[in-house]
């Protein structure tokens, strides 16, 4: 007999929540690896004090220093932020899906799922209102994204190169160096990304 799981009664969890889980699984995965805080601090290249406050709760970093943190730690984002896939199946419910970035006028960047690292993928929604961007410094050698435009037009930079990815269309880029999206135009933009880091 097959059993049904509806996704959407899930019990689910706010920005607190989040933030715990965050908090919890990086000094998990600090201490399995018998790492000191000023370890991690070498390694990632984020200071000692944000890593306290991670730990404590009491922080909320960025993507790009989630990026860097896990880099470190050889793990994915989607684990730290605890929406990595297990071995069964692992669902996600709408209201567990965190939102990892907030644009000035209200954009969003949701990581709707990921599996485990290092060699990880991830799933992302970026939602971004007219004059939104979002900047990043490079993700580790080898990372690449594909991106898929569902609405409005996505200004991509990449490497110095400046690319119009409009509704409908898709890219594949290598994102491995430092690298910018932006909404330039004038109405609302949505996209999906997948991010591969395979070593």
């Amino acid at each position: 007999m097959t059993k049904k799981v509806n996704i959407s009664t899930l019990s689910g969890s706010g920005t607190e929540a989040v933030t715990e889980a965050v908090a919890t699984r990086l000094r998990e995965f600090r201490k399995k690896q018998k790492l000191t805080l000023d370890a991690l601090s070498l390694r990632s290249g984020v200071s000692k004090g944000m890593l306290v406050e991670i730990e404590k709760g009491t922080a909320n970093p960025s993507i790009a220093i989630l990026c860097k943190i896990s880099a470190a730690l050889g793990v994915s984002v989607a684990d730290i932020v605890n929406v990595a896939s297990s071995p069964s199946v692992h669902l996600v419910a709408k209201k567990d899906i965190p939102t990892l970035w907030t644009g000035p006028m209200g954009g969003s960047a949701r990581l709707l799922a990921g599996t485990s690292g290092p060699n990880m993928i991830e799933l992302w929604r970026w939602e971004m209102q007219p004059g939104e961007h979002f900047e990043s410094a490079g993700h580790p050698s080898g990372t690449f994204e594909l991106l898929h435009v569902e609405k409005g037009e996505l200004q991509l930079v990449v490497a110095d190169t400046e690319w119009l990815i409009s509704s409908g269309c898709s890219a594949i880029a290598k994102t491995d160096v430092p690298h910018q999206y932006a909404n330039t135009g004038d109405t609302k933009l949505v996209f999906t990304m997948t991010v591969a880091e395979l070593h």
